[in-house]
């Protein structure tokens, strides 16, 4: 099976290009904007007929879509999250390889949900910032391409390699440098908000699922289970060693808030700065992930512990 992987350099990409060459039955083409892919092109900015004489020439059964923003005003997202997409349907369409499409989409484009609520495929999306107004707008693009087509809608992914920018990722910064400088007590706001964590490792698994099945539409990938911010913390804390208290401060649910690290003119210990949670889905979220299961035969398998785990390995190599 030839597979060609859009985005193999990113964070969810990585690990999808990871599984499918464990997979001997695959041909692995990686194209994207870095130097290290097999084939360099810009999805914001190529021509679909550019990628359309490409596909004709390597001629792949399946296109994998990783690519993708997280960061930027709503005219970057748009650029790189909806007319990104907006290229590799149309050429598809003009191409006459018949590749299947496995476009990786995320929770964001639900917007947020009602708490104790699982939210369901045939939930209406109402996204809650232009994050996943842009991927909601990929989505609906790829579902009336009128392709061979799935989209994983993603929810809250955690594991190795977890940027710092996005919460977990930046509760182990904060608790490195608070380890660090020998700090007891590290504080933290926002740890009300509850969300569906998969690890990013179960999400290649996915791909690679969806790459193999007929399934089309939407199909949740999340863990069916919506843990807390506080209780993630918690672990985090265990599974680092962290022998300090967390002090949680009183700030509003969602926004996640640490204690800002000293730079240049601004001593450690000012005042904490506040970061929206960055996915627009208020207090709640959680996956009901029936149809992953149904359709693609796939249920993830690592739980959050070990995600927090590795996060903190990485985070630790940094001390």
């Amino acid at each position: 099976m030839r597979v060609l992987l859009i985005g193999a350099n990113g964070y969810l990409g990585r690990y999808v290009a990871d599984r499918l060459l464990a997979d001997p039955a695959v041909q692995l083409t990686a194209l994207g904007r870095g130097d290290d892919a097999d084939v360099r092109f810009d999805l914001a900015t190529g021509s679909p007929g550019a990628l359309t004489r490409f596909l004709d020439a390597v001629h792949p059964g399946v296109v994998v879509n990783c690519a993708g923003t997280t960061r930027g005003g709503a005219r970057e997202l748009t650029r790189h999250n909806t007319v990104a997409v907006a290229t590799i349907c149309e050429s598809l369409r003009r191409s006459g390889c018949g590749a299947r499409l496995v476009h990786l989409g995320c929770a964001s484009e639900y917007g947020p949900s009602q708490p104790g609520s699982s939210t369901a495929e045939d939930a209406v999306p109402r996204p809650g910032g232009p994050y996943g107004v842009s991927k909601l707008a990929a989505t609906e693009l790829v579902l009336g391409s009128g392709l061979d087509a799935v989209v994983l809608r993603v929810f809250s992914p955690v594991g190795p390699g977890t940027p710092a920018g996005v919460p977990l990722g930046r509760l182990a910064e904060a608790m490195r440098r608070a380890m660090q400088s020998g700090d007891n007590e590290l504080k933290l706001g926002g740890l009300g908000v509850q969300r569906d964590f998969v690890d990013v490792r179960d999400v290649a698994r996915a791909v690679h699922a969806a790459s193999l099945s007929a399934a089309q539409g939407v199909v949740n990938i999340g863990t069916g289970r919506a843990v807390r911010l506080r209780e993630a913390a918690a672990v985090l804390a265990r599974v680092a060693g962290f022998g300090g208290s967390l002090h949680e401060l009183d700030s509003p649910p969602a926004r996640l808030v640490i204690p800002a690290p000293a730079t240049e003119g601004h001593a450690a210990g000012a005042p904490p700065t506040a970061y929206p949670y960055p996915d627009g889905c208020g207090t709640w979220q959680q996956a009901d992930v029936r149809t992953a299961r149904d359709r693609l035969g796939w249920r993830p398998r690592i739980g959050l512990e070990e995600s927090l785990a590795d996060i903190w390995m990485e985070a630790a190599c940094r001390i």
